[in-house]
């Protein structure tokens, strides 16, 4: 057992000055006024620094130099272990790798991978997100059009029954019947519309079937016409559907961020997209759905110039959307943290700084350095 003190304590509810954070096997067992530690408790000053939730990613590709895709090899627990620790140096000790439109045969390796470390690392990797391959080709984007499909009745039946691992699939609803969706969406998975073209009423008519998320917002979809409000429309239109966003500049202007939050409120969720430069030095170029992406200024497209990801790490999407967005910090911070967690439903145990809830902790400075990060309880000291 021990305590953090003398830190700046934003628990996804309140801020919290003069408290101390105590931690025991690898749970949150209390926080109260400093005053009211119990004597001879070891602990951790802090120094002034920020304390929060650890932050919590529902769509990361790669990071550190590696990507979870494309071949066998990658699609390991290895890589996973790279993301892991490349994720916990810069305030995420939560995420979905997340796994783009492939062949069934790396789908299901994709299942097995993420079943076996997960179950070594359940408070860091959450589960599989599945960004494709349902999806409509006319909204492709670095997707390879060759492996856009529908679903047969077999890898249905086997999504469905290991929807304990999957916790997530982005897919566009215009294309498939919505008694796939349903069974998708009852078996427990999260379902998120993305790479779509449907329309205003295509969309309404989706989170009828069990729809309840919009993968990056603005990206992959069509643009709102003044005739047509489309997939954008149908989220701003409805508050219960959850909504992530890329806040790196590139993906969106920084305007429609502002405009989206006002709208989403709490249920608008700030995502990585990220790729292998993401947390990595001097990643030029890198193998992303089968082509070689150029990496530059932090800008990450193929040859044609599609987007193709990102380089960004959370705790970059939280500096940028109070420094570019005007969100308040506590606000950002919830964006990272408690809303994702609310998204898939493990709000119950994180997300947020309580008592019984698992110890994944993120410290950092004013200027949005990571100093520490605890995870299950262990302290891990960040050396920039």
């Amino acid at each position: 057992m021990y305590a953090l003190v003398n830190g700046k304590i934003y628990t996804g509810y309140h801020i919290l000055d003069d408290h101390a954070l105590i931690i025991s096997d690898g749970y949150i067992k209390e926080i109260c006024p400093t005053a009211h530690l119990p004597i001879n408790i070891n602990t951790h000053n802090l120094l002034g620094l920020i304390v929060s939730p650890g932050f919590i990613d529902l769509q990361l590709n790669g990071c550190g130099g590696v990507q979870f895709n494309d071949n066998s090899q990658s699609i390991s627990s290895q890589t996973l272990e790279i993301m892991k620790i490349t994720n916990r140096r810069f305030g995420c000790t939560s995420f979905l790798p997340t796994l783009i439109t492939s062949n069934d045969s790396l789908m299901k390796q994709a299942i097995k991978v993420v079943r076996i470390f997960s179950n070594q690392n359940k408070s860091q990797v959450l589960g599989l997100h599945l960004e494709g391959p349902f999806l409509n080709a006319k909204k492709k984007g670095i997707h390879n059009s060759n492996l856009i499909r529908s679903p047969t009745k077999k890898i249905l039946d086997y999504l469905c029954s290991n929807s304990d691992i999957i916790k997530k699939i982005t897919l566009a609803p215009e294309q498939l019947d919505c008694v796939v969706i349903e069974k998708l969406q009852r078996s427990g998975i999260c379902i998120s519309i993305g790479h779509s073209n449907a329309t205003y009423y295509e969309t309404k008519l989706s989170f009828l079937s069990g729809v309840s998320f919009g993968t990056h917002l603005f990206n992959a979809m069509p643009p709102i016409y003044a005739r047509e409000p489309g997939v954008i429309g149908a989220i701003f239109d409805t508050t219960q559907i959850y909504c992530s966003i890329i806040a790196d500049g590139i993906h969106v202007h920084w305007n429609n961020i502002k405009y989206a939050k006002q709208i989403k409120k709490d249920h608008l969720i700030l995502v990585t997209d990220g790729t292998s430069p993401s947390g990595a030095e001097y990643i030029t170029n890198f193998i992303f759905s089968g082509e070689t992406i150029l990496h530059h200024k932090n800008i990450c497209t193929n040859s044609h110039g599609v987007l193709s990801g990102s380089s960004l790490t959370m705790i970059q999407a939280i500096q940028n959307s109070v420094k570019y967005a005007n969100i308040p910090l506590d606000e950002a911070l919830r964006m990272a943290t408690l809303y994702p967690a609310r998204a898939i439903g493990i709000d119950n145990y994180l997300g947020s700084l309580e008592k019984n809830k698992i110890a994944n902790l993120t410290v950092f400075d004013k200027k949005y350095q990571i100093k520490k990060t605890v995870v299950d309880g262990k302290i891990y000291v960040i050396s920039n």
